[in-house]
C-alpha cells in the first residue's frame, strides 16, 4: 500500500458508514489499461457507450485490427471509410464520435504532459467539446487514466444508488436537485479522497 492510499483509508474511515463499507468490501483493484494513453481511452469509452462490456471489448478489438499496427492513429482513423469502420460493428453515430476525438487530438494536445498541470474541472471543460464526450466520460478518465484522487462522479447511476442505500437517513425520500445536494454534502466529508470512496462504492455489495 502506498502512503497516499494509506492516508486515504485513514481519512475515509472517519466516516463510520464508509468505514463499515470498506470493512465489508475487498480492496478495489486499480486498473489502467491504457498506460496513460488519454486518446486511446477516449476512443474506447465511446465504443463502450450503452453496450455490454463483452460486446464493447469485441468491437474495440475489431476496430483496432483495422489498423496495420493495431493502433488507431488520428490521421489513419480519419482516412477510414464509413464502411470500413462499420465492419468493426460500430454505429454511424459512434463513428462520428470517434472521428471527433481524432479531429480534436490533431489540433489540441491530450497527452499527460498537457493535461497533468490542469485542474480536474479544467480538464472536463477542455474535453467535453468533443462530440460524444460528456462530463461522466471525462470523470472516468480522471479516475482511471489520470489517477486523480478527488473525483466524485455524481452522474454515475451506481454511485447514486449505493450512496442512497448506505446513507438512508440523509437521502430518504429525496429526488432531483435536493438529492444531488445531499449526496454532494455526504461526499464532501471524503475530500480529498473521493475517488477512493467511489471505488469502494462500486465494489460494495449491499
Amino acid at each position: 500500500m502506498t502512503p497516499d492510499s494509506a492516508a486515504a483509508l485513514d481519512h475515509l474511515a472517519q466516516d463510520p458508514v464508509i468505514a463499515r463499507l470498506m470493512a465489508e468490501t475487498p480492496d478495489p483493484k486499480v486498473f489502467n489499461d491504457y498506460a496513460d494513453d488519454v486518446y486511446l481511452a477516449l476512443l474506447e469509452s465511446i465504443v463502450s457507450q450503452q453496450i455490454s462490456v463483452k460486446a464493447a471489448d469485441a468491437i474495440f478489438t475489431r476496430f483496432r485490427l483495422l489498423f496495420s499496427d493495431g493502433y488507431p492513429h488520428a490521421r489513419d482513423l480519419l482516412l477510414k471509410t464509413t464502411e470500413e469502420l462499420r465492419s468493426a460493428g460500430l454505429s454511424g453515430q459512434k463513428i462520428k464520435y470517434l472521428q471527433s476525438v481524432a479531429e480534436f487530438s490533431l489540433v489540441n494536445p491530450i497527452d499527460r504532459a498537457h493535461l497533468d498541470p490542469m485542474t480536474d474541472e479544467a480538464i472536463v471543460q477542455y474535453l467535453i467539446p468533443i462530440k460524444g464526450v460528456g462530463r461522466w466520460t471525462v470523470e472516468m478518465l480522471l479516475m482511471f487514466v489520470l489517477d486523480r484522487p478527488d473525483v466524485f462522479p455524481i452522474d454515475d447511476l451506481v454511485i447514486r444508488q449505493r450512496m442512497i442505500l448506505a446513507y438512508p437517513e440523509q437521502t430518504n425520500g429525496l429526488t432531483g436537485k435536493t438529492l444531488y445536494n445531499a449526496l454532494h454534502q455526504i461526499a464532501d466529508a471524503w475530500r480529498p479522497y473521493r475517488t477512493t470512496a467511489c471505488r469502494y462504492l462500486w465494489r460494495w455489495k449491499p
